[in-house]
């Protein structure tokens, strides 16, 4: 069994684990008793995914991939500091 076919097999068999945790993510999103604990599922749905891109950049040895996991990265950081503004002084803007 040669490297590349090693971790083929690998991200592949990590697919089942990235779709249940994404699931699990998603009922807290919904059922979330409070905003930071939604913005907490929000986050590890979007990290979750940014490392399922990288994965499957990888399986695919597609390298845009890459950059567009970079984007959503930043996205959930921006959504962050948004909510911490919003949580600390009730206003959104500036």
């Amino acid at each position: 069994m040669t490297l590349e076919s090693f971790i083929s097999t690998f991200i592949v068999a990590l697919l089942p684990a990235f779709l249940i945790s994404l699931s699990l993510y998603a009922i807290r999103v919904i059922k979330g008793p409070s905003i930071t604990d939604m913005v907490l599922a929000i986050d590890c749905v979007t990290y979750d995914l940014c490392f399922l891109m990288g994965l499957l950049s990888i399986l695919f040895k597609i390298g845009f991939l890459m950059v567009a996991a970079l984007a959503l990265a930043l996205w959930a950081y921006v959504l962050d500091v948004y909510v911490a503004k919003y949580l600390e002084a009730r206003e959104v803007g500036d």
